[in-house]
């Protein structure tokens, strides 16, 4: 006779092994990799500020259309476990809507995120060149594609696709995974929050530590509001400054640090 196990075993067992293979599948994996890259380059010879690690890069030099093509391949790709996360919470009758992912406040939420964007944009970016110029940090060089005509509209997409893959998983979807599972507050959000530093170690401490202090405010900020919808449009805000922003301002102004 096979064993049996209590339906919330049963449940629980299930719910911890979808939200490992999700993470696995999305920014658990960054997280590994971004730790990887770091040791590789704690290893390296010279400083981390000599070295750069570069966001948006061309994956086809010198062949605009082959590259373009990559460029909203990765996009798209990269929202695969979106879509998985939306399946999952559509099968047990909700959806993300449950998450406060919809288009039912696009204008509370846009003003939210918009608020939140203004006040950690100027300090992230201010931590940024501190921990650099302490050696902590290596060059971040948020974009090096070719001028051509779909430049910015890619870094505009790539801007959203990070913000909407963040703030839905590392967000919405575990916190609300956790809580079911039992997780206190607390060590949510302690794990959401190590988590999103993790995925950006590739940056150095700096980058660690920036994106853990603002995982701990955009937790705080859900549980408030209830909803992803303003972190995602903040998060989006803030790639789009830093992305179009270095994309016109490299070279030519001092303070902003170039490989």
């Amino acid at each position: 006779m096979a064993d049996s196990f209590p339906q919330e075993a049963v449940s629980r067992r299930i719910l911890r092994s979808e939200t490992v293979l999700v993470l696995a599948l999305s920014l658990g994996a960054s997280g590994v990799s971004a730790l990887i890259s770091f040791v590789g380059s704690l290893t390296k010879p010279g400083g981390l500020k000599d070295q750069a690690a570069t966001l948006n890069s061309s994956a086809a030099p010198g062949r605009p259309w082959l590259d373009l093509a990559w460029q909203l391949f990765g996009i798209a790709s990269a929202l695969v476990p979106v879509a998985l996360v939306a399946h999952l919470l559509l099968r047990e009758g909700t959806g993300l809507r449950v998450l406060g992912f919809d288009r039912t406040r696009p204008g509370q939420d846009t003003a939210r995120g918009a608020a939140v964007a203004a006040c950690i944009g100027s300090a992230g970016l201010a931590f940024y060149l501190v921990a650099r110029a302490a050696g902590f940090n290596l060059t971040v060089v948020p974009e090096s594609l070719p001028d051509v005509w779909w430049k910015f509209p890619v870094l505009i997409l790539s801007a959203l696709q990070n913000s909407v893959l963040e703030e839905v998983i590392v967000v919405g979807y575990l916190l609300r995974r956790l809580g079911q599972l039992g997780w206190t507050p607390t060590a949510a959000l302690v794990a959401s929050s190590v988590l999103r530093g993790s995925y950006h170690l590739y940056q150095g401490i700096g980058g660690f530590i920036g994106n853990m202090v603002m995982g701990v405010v955009f937790v705080l900020l859900y549980r408030r509001w209830q909803r992803v919808g303003p972190l995602v449009a903040a998060h989006a805000l803030l790639d789009i400054g830093a992305f179009v922003g270095y994309a016109l301002l490299a070279g030519k102004v001092g303070w902003l640090p170039t490989p």
